[in-house]
């Protein structure tokens, strides 16, 4: 038996057409508009994200010039820093500083005895033993023009004897502790149980 659209009522004919039309509507919409709208929604959601990372990205360059600056005014406070306590220990450079004050001052530096480095969290301090040979006054201009250093050096454990022989040149003899100090390129960590520590848990 064949069943045919023209063999029934015309409103049946017209039933069929529309129900027909509903469902090529309705695979249109499931099958091309529903997934162009998704990406449609993605597409839109990007442009936005992107919008934003250029607004930002404006923004940070109208800083850059701010920037530089910062980072030009920070290596140069670090450079300074590096003057006052060197990131290295260099006993021959050292030396010959002591060696040329000494020699201003009219003292004679008779031994230099760098001593093992003491790490603290951010530097490290250098001792070195000095022993001496002048006069008080002399004594005193050598320590004033240490002082003066770029260099920090502090003077410390200071012990004058007056010679056995003395001369014009040479009336005191005097041992100190030359101590100076070495910025560290890595913080030493930590000690347990120092301030600021955080106590491990116990269960």
């Amino acid at each position: 038996m064949e069943l045919t659209l023209t063999k029934l009522p015309w409103y049946a004919q017209v039933g069929a057409f529309v129900a027909l039309a509903v469902a090529g509507c309705g695979m249109f919409f499931y099958y091309y508009e529903m997934p162009v709208r998704t990406e449609m929604t993605s597409r839109s959601t990007q442009l936005i994200a992107l919008r934003a990372d250029i607004t930002k990205g404006l923004t940070t360059a109208k800083k850059l010039p701010e920037f530089r600056s910062q980072v030009a005014d920070l290596e140069s406070k670090l450079a300074n820093l590096k003057a006052i306590l060197p990131e290295e220990k260099d006993a021959a450079d050292l030396l010959n500083r002591m060696q040329t004050v000494a020699a201003q001052s009219n003292m004679t530096i008779k031994g230099f005895k760098p001593s093992p480095t003491v790490t603290k969290q951010l530097h490290a301090e250098w001792p070195i033993t000095l022993d001496l040979e002048g006069t008080y006054h002399n004594l005193a201009i050598f320590f004033d023009r240490v002082g003066k250093f770029t260099r920090i050096v502090n003077i410390s454990g200071l012990d004058v004897k007056s010679r056995d022989k003395p001369d014009s040149n040479n009336t005191i003899t005097a041992t100190c502790t030359a101590t100076t100090f070495v910025l560290l390129d890595k913080p030493a960590p930590a000690k347990p149980g120092a301030r600021g520590a955080v106590p491990a848990k116990t269960n």
